[in-house]
């Protein structure tokens, strides 16, 4: 169907390359006389000459390579959520700017009738991490999976957050506008990571939209105060932790290291992710092809323009733990919720196993074997199991019967 291809539009891509800052590269068809020459300019400044290379260009280019890892015809499109939340004197978020922002949104082929699953990546991540999940997902399921503001191929807004409250509302209110925009009500909604903590907040406070919470491996159940960890009252008390500490206060994010390498950062993006996924993977390593092409798309979109990344030490302290913890809203819940956890997940599944013992809504912990952090890149196949018996009330054909299936495990 030649509806469903991947596509985006020049003039929005125009629009966001002034948002990458100096190191992106304008289209020429920009409509504006100075952006055209700024891109003039900056053509004759070939990737291989930039301390940072990449650009919007990168960005799109590189998803759309590593996409075409998938069988099923998708389309790609950037939804825009306008200036700032309606009503309100402030713009996208605390921004001089009146432009309009996009979210970077692909939407799957499916069946009609399928339930409407709106996937959100996590951090240092973007829509893309799911590349192995489309194919197998998009026949049960009406797959939408988004760049959240700020990350991955979305806009990237001058972040200028000064709390927790107003940086929550940054990606809650931005994931609310796009949700308006694409006239969606009663869809299952997944969050891995840090986009769980958002999922979670989100149907905290939209919860008639949502119609099944998925969280795999989320991040912000519990605060420092409540775990109370060993290991890091003890790393703490030496020079190392009070350095660790202070940058992390002073939002010192992994990103600017890739940055900061500029020529070098991709070999370092490249070493890390063959290793990930490769050496120390704790399940189905990428092949060749895949570890290039997910290398590649994570690069450019980690040296990018600052942005979403910046929400770091407003939404956690030192040590990744939630300065407002999800734990504490669990008798609140008003949707039911699936966790999913890799056996070898660094996240902690206690917090989900204490939270749901105040919640008033149904909620299952399931464990996948040979998955870590990333279960859905690590065990596909187990994932894909998992979300089937999730989602097993709202897909079709229904499955024969509701055991658990073979190899996963409750918590």
């Amino acid at each position: 169907m030649n509806l469903f291809r991947s596509r985006v539009s020049t003039s929005v891509v125009s629009r966001m390359a002034g948002e990458l800052g100096s190191s992106a590269s304008v289209p020429t068809t920009s409509s504006s006389s100075s952006s055209s020459s700024w891109a003039k300019t900056r053509s004759l400044w070939p990737s291989i000459l930039r301390w940072i290379p990449t650009s919007v260009d990168h960005i799109i280019a590189a998803e759309k390579r590593l996409l075409s890892l998938v069988k099923t015809s998708y389309v790609v499109e950037q939804v825009n959520i306008g200036s700032g939340p309606p009503g309100s004197k402030v713009r996208w978020f605390r921004s001089a700017s009146d432009e309009p922002r996009f979210i970077n949104t692909a939407t799957f082929q499916s069946k009609e009738d399928s339930p409407t699953l709106v996937m959100v990546h996590g951090y240092a991540a973007s829509q893309g991490f799911f590349f192995r999940n489309f194919d197998a997902l998009a026949s049960r399921f009406k797959i939408i999976a988004i760049d959240q503001l700020g990350w991955g191929g979305s806009s990237r807004p001058d972040f200028t957050c000064k709390s927790t409250e107003e940086t929550e509302a940054w990606f809650i209110d931005s994931f609310e506008e796009w949700r308006k925009a694409k006239n969606l009500s009663g869809f299952i909604l997944l969050g891995h990571s840090f986009g769980g903590y958002v999922a979670a907040k989100y149907a905290l406070k939209h919860p008639e939209h949502v119609q099944h919470l998925i969280l795999v491996g989320p991040a912000g159940f519990s605060s420092e105060s409540e775990s109370k960890p060993e290991w890091l009252t003890k790393l703490r008390a030496t020079w190392k932790g009070a350095v660790f500490n202070h940058l992390w206060e002073s939002n010192f994010t992994p990103q600017k290291v890739v940055r900061g390498l500029g020529p070098w950062g991709p070999d370092l993006v490249n070493r890390y992710t063959t290793a990930r996924f490769g050496a120390y993977s704790t399940g189905e390593v990428l092949n060749e092809e895949e570890s290039k092409l997910l290398s590649d798309y994570v690069y450019h979109t980690l040296a990018a323009k600052a942005s979403g990344e910046l929400c770091l030490k407003y939404i956690f302290s030192f040590g990744a733990f939630a300065r407002m913890p999800l734990l504490q809203s669990a008798s609140e819940w008003k949707v039911p919720t699936t966790f999913i956890y890799g056996f070898e997940d660094w996240m902690n599944y206690q917090g989900a196993q204490e939270a749901r013992q105040h919640m008033k809504v149904p909620c299952e912990i399931i464990r996948v074997p040979q998955g870590g952090h990333f279960v859905f890149i690590d065990n596909p196949t187990g994932f894909h199991s998992a979300m089937l018996y999730a989602c097993r009330r709202y897909i079709s054909p229904k499955p024969e019967n509701e055991r658990l299936p073979e190899g996963l495990t409750f918590a």
